[in-house]
């Protein structure tokens, strides 16, 4: 009786040691710090990566200024922010191999200069060309600094950290392109568009170049990966073709529905499809069957990341493709000037910079499931409520209707890719990395292009801008517009239900 006594005492003992070691490991786990260098090689890396997106948006905006200038049309104008897209999308997937590589010092360094280079010829060209010499340049750059940011945020957080740093992160790629009509609009009411690049040059050469200086540091080995160039020409055809593919298909819908010759249009739009449906086909085969392959796709075998994914490249269709959807339905139905259109985004672009960050640390709270599915209901119901009062739309509700959908969006996007990448092996991060920014880079120029088509196809045949007719069938195009994208956050939401309820069964056999 005593010897039960006893091993009853030591038994709870034990378990009561057990218990202790387990609370104060998480409170350790709840009280870990993030580093002040951690921050600091944030702001330095994300300040190159926001400028990057922000000059993007913000071209948009300075076309009619352009044209003028630089005596070109619409269709050619429209490659500054292309070949724009086109290289950074063509860059992200090689920051896997980037990342094994080189250090991040390396990259940072090279990002620097990249963007530093890129604006001077900006500034000093006055040739179409050269223009586009300059965005290729800044191309590369934005491409080399957004995945090196997140690679870090990935690499360095503590784990109880990780959500909210992403949602900093998050902040960059979302509120940049949304801000930018606004300071595209107020830069060519009051300066030539050259001073944007101006005051880009010493903000990266006193601010993110010192700091990054200081705070970039190497936490993991570098390796001797090497680069598959057959693999990277393929996955670059592929981005290209789809990219054209979306570019042309729209100019050749616009032009068949306005009466005009869309042959050479949809001729070129169906080549540059096979090409990139080829490319890309190519490029999956090729990676299985390397031994060093550009980009590890192994990871998405798991269905549950695979949705993720496809969510992830959704979304952004909708929320890059609104800060074109506003503006334009703001100046071309609701009769606005460039700079209150672009100001009617900021909002929406403001409630952004705030709730990236606190969709973050919810996600670190209560987990993937609430805080994200609970963002994009919320979300959906912008789009929603604009497409119950397209017709009847006034600046006020047309802003306030975006910032509802701004306000879900950056509670829930970043932790997206947040959970999905959480769900897979260290070593593979760079390469879910590379393939979700990539992702992200295609949604954003694919949303662009089927709107612009969207609200082309409504204006055929509306008469001369500025007219009642042509007003009201921007206002219809807008309907359409609005429609669509409630389909695609539907969708998204649907893909998410579905991984999470995969996570949910895993989870119940453990």
């Amino acid at each position: 009786m005593e010897e039960r006594n006893i091993t009853t005492t030591t038994a709870a003992t034990e378990s009561q040691a057990i218990t202790t070691n387990a609370g104060t490991q998480e409170a350790a786990i709840s009280d870990e710090r993030i580093p002040g260098k951690l921050i600091g090689a944030i702001v330095a890396v994300g300040s190159l990566a926001f400028i990057g997106i922000l000059t993007e948006t913000v071209m948009t905006v300075l076309f009619p200024q352009l044209m003028r200038e630089f005596n070109v049309d619409t269709a050619t104008v429209q490659w500054i922010t292309t070949i724009y897209l086109l290289v950074v999308a063509a860059t992200m997937p090689l920051s896997s191999y980037l990342n094994r590589r080189f250090k991040h010092r390396t990259l940072f360094l090279a990002a620097v200069a990249l963007a530093v280079l890129g604006s001077l010829i900006m500034i000093v060209g006055h040739a179409f060309p050269v223009i586009l010499i300059a965005r290729v340049i800044q191309g590369m750059g934005s491409g080399v600094a957004t995945p090196l940011m997140i690679n870090i945020i990935l690499e360095q957080s503590p784990k109880s950290k990780v959500g909210r740093l992403m949602g900093v992160g998050s902040l960059v790629i979302t509120v940049a392109p949304a801000i930018g009509p606004t300071v595209g609009g107020a830069v060519s009411s009051i300066l030539p568009w050259r001073a944007i690049f101006v005051i880009v040059i010493p903000i990266i050469l006193l601010v993110s170049l010192p700091v990054g200086l200081k705070c970039v540091e190497q936490h993991r080995p570098t390796e001797e990966a090497r680069l598959n160039s057959l693999q990277f020409v393929s996955i670059v055809l592929a981005l290209c073709g789809l990219v054209m593919f979306l570019n042309q298909a729209g100019v050749a819908v616009s032009a068949a529905v306005s009466g005009g010759s869309a042959t050479v249009s949809a001729v070129f739009a169906v080549v540059s499809l096979i090409v990139g449906l080829g490319a890309l086909l190519f490029f999956g085969w090729s990676s299985k069957r390397s031994f060093s392959p550009l980009i590890r796709l192994g990871w998405l075998r798991d269905p549950m990341v695979l949705l993720h994914l496809i969510a992830y490249m959704l979304l952004p269709i909708v929320g890059i493709g609104f800060g074109y959807v506003i503006t334009n339905v703001a100046q071309l139905s609701l009769g606005t000037s460039a700079f209150l259109s672009g100001a009617l985004v900021l909002p929406g672009a403001l409630i952004g910079a705030f709730f990236a960050p606190v969709g973050g640390m919810l996600y670190d709270r209560f987990g993937p499931v609430r805080p994200i599915l609970g963002a994009f209901f919320a979300a959906i119901c912008g789009p929603i409520l604009l497409l119950v009062f397209s017709m009847r739309l006034t600046p006020v509700t047309l802003a306030g209707f975006y910032f509802i959908f701004g306000f879900g969006y950056s509670l829930g996007f970043s932790n997206i890719m947040t959970n999905a990448l959480r769900n897979i092996a260290p070593q593979f991060m760079p390469d879910g990395n590379a393939v979700f920014n990539t992702c992200l880079q295609f949604g954003g120029a694919a949303g662009t292009a089927l709107f612009s088509t969207i609200l082309s196809v409504a204006q055929a045949g509306a008469g001369e801008e500025g007219g009642d007719t042509f007003r009201h069938a921007t206002a219809v195009g807008g309907s359409w517009t609005f429609a669509t994208m409630i389909g695609i956050v539907a969708i998204a939401i649907c893909c998410l239900i579905a991984a999470f309820r995969i996570g949910a069964k895993r989870n119940s056999r453990l």
